[in-house]
């Protein structure tokens, strides 16, 4: 053991396996120790709550709420917070929310357990972590056009499979209307037609299914 205090860890992610390779990974380095380990968003914040922990490890995808939120309600109450993302998606535009929310770091759950213990010690010592992976797709899209509340609304309702007619009804406005909010979705996402357009858009995270 090091002769600071070891770094104090929270892990929330509801897959038991992922939680014991987490602990095992934790429990082999003499500057850590796991206090608390969360299957969900509001166990996760419970949690947080109870052990004030140096650094969290946040999964993305919780079966509550998203760990987005959950990190937001965390540092609504504890802005000294320091959270970091741990996923197997690499979504850029759930990526930049999480930044903008606060998060310390954002990493992928296939990277090495050594680059993991790394972003901890980075992190509990002030520091932002984002894997160069990661960083690449942000770059990416970084002056990508963002879609308006509007064209979400409309490739919502592509994704539930309603028709233009449709869609215009639902959202009490003309059928032309709603093809120029289409063209314009596509031409912001680089797509060629309706079903590219919404493949695009879960696969970046802009909208979810």
């Amino acid at each position: 053991m090091s002769e600071q205090s070891p770094i104090r860890i929270l892990c929330v992610d509801d897959h038991p396996l992922l939680r014991q390779g987490i602990a095992s990974i934790i429990g082999n380095q003499s500057d850590m120790v796991l206090v608390a380990e969360a299957s969900s968003g509001m166990e996760g914040i419970r949690n947080f709550r109870e052990h004030r922990p140096d650094v969290t490890l946040m999964d993305l995808r919780l079966p509550d709420m998203s760990g987005i939120d959950s990190m937001i309600a965390i540092r609504h109450e504890f802005i000294e917070a320091r959270i970091v993302m741990v996923t197997t998606f690499k979504q850029d535009v759930e990526i930049q929310r999480a930044m903008k929310a606060g998060a310390y770091g954002y990493v992928l759950k296939s990277m090495p357990a050594q680059d993991l213990v790394e972003t901890i010690r980075q992190v509990h010592a002030g520091r932002k972590c984002v894997t160069a992976e990661v960083a690449a797709d942000v770059a990416k899209h970084v002056s990508d056009e963002a879609l308006t509340e509007r064209e979400l609304d409309v490739l919502y309702h592509i994704a539930d499979g309603n028709r233009n007619r449709d869609i215009a009804k639902r959202l009490l406005i003309s059928e032309g209307t709603v093809k120029v909010h289409i063209r314009h979705i596509m031409e912001k996402l680089g797509a060629s037609d309706r079903t590219q357009a919404l493949t695009i858009a879960v696969r970046r995270g802009i909208i979810q299914l």
